[in-house]
């Protein structure tokens, strides 16, 4: 087997490395001291058309293969894992996951604009009571009509308070454990939605990480990601990627 970088490939990660030199490596001691997660990196990921690395040219991305993505994250991980975090949050946990179990009209209304580094994704599976434990989650989202009414909080979410868009784990029916779990795409301007960072971390001080709060939010139908009962199944596919 050839285990060289394409053309391609080496022109991608010569531009990261680039760009991390010059606008991530010569500031990153003063956002780390400070704790500060840096928007305009996000946008000039975005500018770069690197928030959409392994997405098709169809949905907004550029078409690359998936080992392309593991190069963007290694030159992004030299200069902070803060950026590294970020775009494969943004990119392996959520949008490669829309594009696996979405459907036409919630990849064209979610997935395009992720692709293109106009909205950010996140990932809201992790419960304070639950830890890695998914099954044990109290998450929950009650069918009522053409909604489920979502109540519940999740904790040590990448992208908290940035993320325009999240993937959220919930139980429809607690009774059948894992098989009961449910997938919804969430967006942060509804109501009852809220989030809060964790400040004081001892390391990725230059991320924003933190919880999510849900408050009786009405979510669509329409925002089920697959079918009820699927989200132990989704959620473990968004892992590997």
């Amino acid at each position: 087997m050839d285990f060289e970088l394409s053309k391609e490939q080496k022109m991608l990660r010569d531009m990261v490395r680039n760009f991390v030199d010059k606008e991530i490596n010569p500031y990153i001691k003063e956002w780390d001291e400070k704790g500060e997660f840096n928007m305009n990196i996000m946008k000039r990921l975005g500018e770069l058309d690197l928030m959409g690395v392994c997405i098709p040219e169809e949905y907004g991305g550029s078409g690359m293969d998936y080992n392309s993505l593991a190069i963007v994250c290694e030159e992004l991980e030299r200069g902070d894992t803060a950026f590294r975090t970020a775009v494969s949050v943004h990119t392996g946990l959520n949008s490669m996951t829309l594009l696996q179990w979405g459907n036409e009209e919630q990849k064209q209304k979610y997935l395009v604009p992720q692709a293109k580094g106009e909205k950010i994704g996140a990932f809201g599976l992790t419960e304070p009571n639950a830890g890695s434990d998914v099954a044990a989650m109290n998450t929950t989202a009650t069918k009522e009509g053409d909604y489920y009414i979502l109540n519940g909080q999740k904790t040590w979410i990448s992208l908290c308070d940035v993320a325009d868009h999240f993937l959220v784990f919930a139980y429809t029916d607690k009774s059948k454990k894992h098989r009961g779990i449910s997938a919804f795409i969430v967006e942060r301007t509804w109501e009852g939605f809220s989030s809060k960072a964790i400040k004081g971390k001892l390391g990725i001080r230059a991320g924003n990480t933190g919880e999510l709060f849900f408050d009786n939010i009405k979510v669509p139908k329409e925002n089920l990601l697959g079918e009820e009962g699927e989200g132990f199944k989704i959620a473990m596919s968004a892992l590997d990627n």
